[in-house]
């Protein structure tokens, strides 16, 4: 497919792309946002790199995607409310979100996208995965895909809660927010979800949250979901990206699962990240 305002490297053949060709410092024009939001309803995550940007900044990329919102369990930074950080110190082993994950499942309404910006790297190590649930879904059997469509699962913000965020915020220097709803906050969405844009089914499960199947037992759900959280998470579902100071990821939670590595214990990282609002799910 033609761009004339951006250029664009994919990363692999199936999902993930580097953009270039845009500042995000300035205010992007209606003929280049068109091209970078047919990137992504394509490739699923974007990357650019080399950016110097400020919380509004980003602020405004993130809401090139739909309206900008935020995230229910970690405090913002003091200049932007939208805008929060995730940082990794050095004497921390843990780090935010640090399984395979898709953001804010456990809402009536997800996330429809994150904006992550990275302020601080490591040298070596940092780098996040993405999976796509397009191919996860498109690559079961029939007979599997005709089980699982009617389906529904529960996810919950309780599940991992200490991996994913308890403990990072009781340790380092984030800040939480409302985290007693962490015990209570889940929601009921299809397990097969169809993405508005495109209309393909892409397998909406993670390791991260999802409990059980509606109607099931979590002892009788567990076998199953254990295999779709290798299957989505298989090599030829994901790409795998290298975080350089001033990189910049945008990506789509409908559709896609990431997994941040906790592999440079002794230095710091910092990351600040733009919630995008979704829709419900169908």
């Amino acid at each position: 497919m033609n761009y004339e305002r951006i250029e664009i490297c994919p990363l692999t053949p199936t999902l993930g792309a580097e953009v270039s060709g845009v500042d995000l410092s300035q205010p992007v024009d209606n003929a280049t946002a068109e091209e970078i939001r047919r990137a992504f309803a394509d490739y699923l995550v974007l990357f650019v790199r080399g950016q110097e940007i400020s919380p509004d900044n980003q602020v405004a990329f993130a809401g090139l995607f739909g309206p900008v919102g935020t995230y229910p369990f970690a405090e913002p930074i003091d200049e932007h409310p939208q805008v929060i950080p995730i940082i990794k110190e050095p004497h921390q082993t843990t780090n935010f979100g640090g399984i395979w994950h898709t953001d804010t499942p456990y809402l009536e309404k997800p996330s429809l996208g994150s904006v992550l910006y990275a302020r601080e790297v490591p040298a070596v190590g940092g780098d996040t995965i993405w999976a796509s649930g397009y191919r996860a879904w498109e690559t079961l059997s029939d007979g599997l895909r005709a089980t699982l469509e009617p389906l529904r699962a529960v996810q919950s913000a309780a599940k991992n809660k200490a991996k994913l965020r308890t403990d990072h915020l009781k340790n380092g220097s984030m800040r939480g927010h409302n985290e007693g709803a962490m015990d209570v906050q889940q929601a009921e969405h299809p397990v097969a979800r169809t993405h508005p844009v495109t209309g393909r089914k892409a397998l909406y499960v993670s390791p991260a949250h999802t409990t059980h199947f509606v109607g099931w037992t979590e002892a009788e759900s567990a076998p199953l979901l254990n295999y779709l959280f290798s299957h989505i998470t298989r090599e030829g579902n994901t790409c795998r990206f290298r975080w350089t100071k001033g990189a910049v990821a945008v990506w789509d939670n409908r559709c896609s699962l990431h997994y941040p590595l906790n592999d440079y214990h002794g230095h710091r990282r910092e990351m600040h990240r733009v919630t995008i609002e979704g829709e419900w799910p169908v």
